[in-house]
């Protein structure tokens, strides 16, 4: 072994250019801060143009890292490909990409409403943003990196709904504003299409030293109620939800050196849930 090698620096993201969509989400916000500690330039891109602005100067300030906000709305190939540009023209280029932003609904009723009553509307709109966005983003991304010459890496958020059912029991007792909550199909069917997506995009760009891979979060703590809380927990191995900040060693990990031979992956933070 070299003596200048250092298994530690695998993991410094100094010198890289991180894309992070869902900036200002309950994840995003510890994502950009673990990419930042790391060491990597941020580009900041959320739909919400409150709180972005603050949260890049907070990284900024920390890290002592460039860091960029930017208004995009991931469902939107125009808004897409004008925050990329931009982007690529602010920092120079794109090596990270963490394709993170999801949506539920405007209408929690819709959104939470039964299968066999669930309208097309409602299901497009949410794969709109949870499965279009995906696509649109790493098409943008990939082209610019496929350009660059120089390869990345491409990190897509599913869940492990994505790789499993959720237990509908669960949800028993639980509500959320005065109304029984659940975990609807469209959000598994649109999770579920995130890992299959990630699966032909490592091939597809494995000769451009484009990595492609999913981080799957179990549940994580977010002001769920206690008997929610509660009914998850019993189910999972570790006998609790997730902290936010636990699942951020997956992204940094899938970010940098220390996974330069692993592609088309998908893995879950889960407590051992899908281990049952």
């Amino acid at each position: 072994m070299s003596d200048s090698f250092s298994y530690k620096n695998l993991f410094n993201l100094r010198g890289k250019t991180a894309v992070i969509t869902g900036a200002c989400g309950i994840l995003g916000r510890h994502f950009s801060a673990g990419l930042a500690e790391a060491g990597a330039d941020l580009a900041l891109l959320d739909i919400r143009s409150e709180g972005i602005e603050e949260l890049a100067c907070e990284l900024r300030t920390g890290y002592g890292v460039k860091c960029q906000a930017f208004q995009c709305d991931v469902s939107d190939p125009v808004s897409v490909k004008q925050a990329v540009a931009t982007a690529v023209e602010t920092f120079g280029g794109v090596d990270i990409l963490h394709n993170n932003a999801a949506g539920k609904s405007n209408n929690l009723d819709e959104f939470f409403a039964p299968f066999e009553d669930y309208s097309l509307e409602q299901w497009r709109q949410v794969m709109a943003v949870n499965l279009d966005g995906m696509f649109l983003m790493a098409q943008a991304v990939g082209k610019q990196m496929v350009a660059q010459g120089r390869g990345g890496s491409i990190i897509q958020t599913s869940s492990i709904y994505g790789l499993m059912s959720p237990d509908h029991r669960i949800y028993e007792g639980s509500f959320y504003l005065g109304r029984q909550i659940n975990t609807p199909a469209v959000y598994s069917a649109s999770k579920a299409g995130i890992v299959g997506l990630t699966k032909y995009l490592a091939t597809y760009w494995a000769d451009k030293r484009i990595r492609v891979n999913t981080i799957a979060p179990g549940g994580t703590e977010s002001g769920q109620n206690e008997e929610f809380k509660h009914r998850y927990s019993s189910r999972i191995p570790m006998g609790r939800m997730a902290q936010a900040n636990e699942i951020v060693g997956a992204l940094l990990y899938l970010s940098s050196d220390a996974s330069s031979y692993v592609t088309g992956q998908t893995i879950a933070v889960d407590g051992g849930l899908e281990a049952w």
